[in-house]
């Protein structure tokens, strides 16, 4: 599942029920509109679902870094520590952008 496709899916989704359910309102017709924001609201959790998965592999990448970067320290291998710092870096970004 590539969370970006899945993000991009989620939207159109709920763009797609905003879409019915304001034609349903506009036709006074309650069923359409009923479905319309359920499916604003499926769109809604799949993005939502995507967002998650990225930011819990961020924090893992973020974990991980962390821990090369502390054994870098140990071991005095500045190497080991700046790649671990840029893991660690990359996993708080990928945090931020899925909050």
């Amino acid at each position: 599942m590539d969370p970006n496709k899945e993000k991009v899916k989620g939207a159109a989704e709920e763009l797609k029920g905003k879409f019915k359910r304001g034609v349903g309102d506009a036709i006074d017709n309650e069923q359409m509109e009923a479905e319309g924001e359920a499916e604003r609201l499926k769109g809604r959790a799949r993005q939502e679902a995507a967002k998650s998965a990225e930011r819990a592999r961020g924090a893992g990448e973020e974990l991980k870094g962390g821990f090369k970067r502390a054994v870098g320290d140990v071991v005095d291998d500045p190497q080991l520590q700046a790649e671990g710092e840029a893991e660690r870096l990359k996993g708080e970004a990928r945090k931020k952008a899925n909050q």
